[in-house]
């Protein structure tokens, strides 16, 4: 996997507060909020929370074992290197095509509500507008392409902005929230329980629905390359990017089965949480979170942009795609070409989406697929922990629950789900879902067929890793690049 042409990534950019932002900023809260929750309450309605807390579980199973993975392989493609060198490097792949597949399609899904949310602070007749929005999303989306491209630390600079006013103002509303006295029903502790759905398919259809919720969180991961003392930052960042937004999740969830009738989430369906705003702070509440939601947005798709082209540049980087994705800018230690390759395929989405309808139904179909997709890397993630692992698993009650049982448990609910659902899901939905996932197996044998050493892997072993201490790249002669055992203190630059 030795492709060490040309520079590598700005070594050290990130610190550990910086990452637990991007970690938030990746799970989007405001967003998923806003724009999740009525396909949610659509699939089943007031078990909303409980659908959050089951799915919570298990996600803190996957975000673990990111953590324990990360400790033993600093890679900016994280699961596509992970489950190749312990499960199967054809695996592998799938993983990192998984999330490049889902995160481009979210460039779309996550681009129209930034475009009708900025439309919505001016004019809310405007916001309905998909043209309008697509127009405003795209010119969002564009903005977050040069951020990113100018480096890691102006990337996070902005996402202290805008997520830092986000939360503010998602604090703010969640004791408003909680303080409101006009509810359309009372509290009830059914909502957390299993009552409320329909069966278990509707259950995986809600489970499926959360984890969407939740996703972006493992851009710590995709950024180790960049991070100050990566092994243990990575990997905890995610771990409390993943209880706060599970926090926000509930009391926003919450907050909607109480204060909001079921028609009014029916009828804001991209808009749930101005209308919940409204109704907690007439004048003024619907117009903040609306800022809450754009800024929330507009914060997701730069996290978002950061996960595909870090995937792209360690694919590139291993020539299982074109190896001028591995190209870094010169000055910006960016991956340029990546960079500019999603923004080209984006954008021609975003001219065949506006074709396709309204937000909202561009939004549910999107979710959905994103979902199964998410619910492939995820589960085979929880599988490579678990492999990487397996002779230190009986070393500790800590390893073996928090390393082994976890995230086992973890991946076998991401894949029970995955399957679950299918029979839930509208034709274009797993269309999307996938098909996305099928047109990976193309590049997928072209590059095994000419030879990539990514399908020639040193197998990833805990044991092998602790007891040689962090091994520098190249030591053992087998290896070398920013994917092997690097010291804490080296630079991944190359």
């Amino acid at each position: 996997m030795s492709n060490n042409r040309g520079r590598g990534l700005q070594a050290n950019a990130l610190g550990t507060f910086d990452t637990v932002v991007m970690a938030i900023a990746g799970s989007a809260p405001a967003y998923s909020i806003a724009a999740t929750t009525a396909v949610l309450v659509g699939a089943v309605g007031l078990a909303s929370p409980a659908a959050l807390l089951y799915c919570a579980i298990p996600m803190l199973g996957i975000a673990l074992a990111y953590s324990y993975l990360s400790r033993i392989d600093v890679n900016a493609g994280a699961s596509y290197s992970w489950v190749g060198r312990t499960l199967h490097p054809f695996l592998g792949f799938i993983s990192g095509w998984a999330l490049v597949i889902s995160a481009t399609i979210f460039m779309v899904a996550g681009s129209l509500p930034a475009g009708s949310m900025t439309l919505a602070v001016f004019d809310e007749d405007l916001a309905d507008n998909t043209a309008l929005s697509t127009l405003v999303g795209a010119g969002w989306f564009l903005v977050m392409l040069l951020v990113v491209l100018g480096g890691a630390r102006l990337t996070v600079r902005a996402q202290l902005v805008m997520s830092g006013v986000e939360l503010v103002i998602l604090a703010m509303f969640a004791v408003l929230a909680l303080l409101h006295a006009d509810n359309a029903r009372a509290f009830d502790w059914s909502w957390l329980g299993f009552g409320h759905f329909d069966g278990v398919t509707g259950f995986a259809s809600g489970a499926l629905i959360a984890a969407f919720y939740y996703w972006g969180w493992d851009v710590t991961s995709n950024l180790s390359e960049e991070t100050r003392n990566s092994r243990r930052t990575t990997g905890l960042a995610g771990l409390i990017g993943v209880g706060i937004v599970f926090l926000l999740f509930e009391v926003f969830t919450i907050a909607v089965n109480v204060i909001l009738s079921s028609k009014q989430i029916q009828d804001n369906d991209a808009n749930v949480l101005a209308v919940l705003g409204e109704e907690v702070w007439p004048g003024w509440g619907g117009k903040l979170l609306i800022v809450a939601v754009m800024l929330s947005t507009i914060a997701t798709l730069e996290t978002t942009l950061i996960q595909v082209t870090r995937s792209l540049f360690a694919m590139g980087r291993d020539r299982t795609m074109p190896s001028a994705l591995g190209r870094v800018h010169r000055r910006w230690n960016t991956p340029w070409v990546a960079i500019a390759v999603v923004g080209v395929v984006a954008l021609g989405m975003f001219v065949a989406a506006n074709s396709l309808g309204t937000v909202g139904e561009i939004l549910s179909d999107a979710i959905s697929a994103i979902g199964l997709q998410i619910a492939v890397y995820y589960g085979l993630t929880g599988l490579a922990v678990v492999v990487a692992y397996r002779r230190m698993l009986l070393k500790s009650v800590g390893n073996f629950v928090l390393g082994g049982v976890w995230p086992l448990f973890g991946a076998l609910f991401m894949f029970w789900i995955f399957v679950e659902s299918l029979g839930e899901l509208s034709t274009s939905a797993i269309t999307i879902g996938i098909g996305g996932l099928a047109a990976g197996l193309i590049p997928m044998l072209w590059y095994w067929r000419q030879g990539s050493d990514y399908y020639r892997p040193a197998k990833l072993d805990a044991a092998e890793t602790v007891e040689a201490d962090y091994v520098p790249a190249g030591g053992d002669g087998t290896r070398s690049g920013t994917d092997s055992l690097v010291h804490e203190g080296l630079p991944t630059d190359f």
